[in-house]
């Protein structure tokens, strides 16, 4: 084994146990396993592919995920590095704007893809023309992004701190 090689894996084994990246890598993982599991229980999707896609794919719903994941990022640089690091600033910055995203810019392109589709639909049926809907982008509403920040919170201060 060379030392370039060498020097490489210690440097990749550094960032898989690095504790932010674990904390957000965590926080987004359980985050996706608690929406699965309350669209489980709620009855709403009953095939595990539907599941599958709610647990690696799917936007939206309870908790944010994106919301979980920028506050794990967030509290683990302020636990690692302080909060008046540059750090720390840059992402408390970048995770206010993910969240803001998530419950404003990505829920209303989301309601207003569904009003277009309603009616693209109803003018297809009338005119007899064919209709392709545009892609429906779930966004947060405010609570499922203070659950998911707190989560991230949470989780970012065991990974920190134990």
């Amino acid at each position: 084994m060379s030392l370039a090689t060498s020097v490489r894996g210690v440097a990749l084994k550094s960032f898989f146990e690095n504790p932010i990246f674990l904390s957000t890598v965590s926080s987004w993982f359980f985050a996706q396993v608690i929406k699965a599991m309350i669209l489980l229980l709620s009855g709403r999707k009953r095939s595990i592919r539907s599941l599958l896609e709610t647990l690696f794919w799917r936007t939206g719903g309870m908790p944010s995920s994106h919301a979980a994941m920028v506050t794990a990022m967030t509290t683990s640089v302020a636990f690692k590095e302080g909060i008046g690091s540059n750090l720390f600033i840059v992402s408390f910055w970048v995770a206010l704007i993910v969240m803001r995203d998530a419950m404003g810019v990505r829920r209303s392109s989301g309601i207003q893809a569904k009003v277009l589709n309603l009616l693209g639909r109803n003018i297809a049926d009338r005119l007899g023309v064919e209709y392709h809907p545009v892609k429906e982008v779930n966004g947060h509403t405010p609570l499922e992004v203070v659950v998911g920040g707190l989560l991230g919170i949470f989780i970012a201060a065991a990974y920190t701190n134990l």
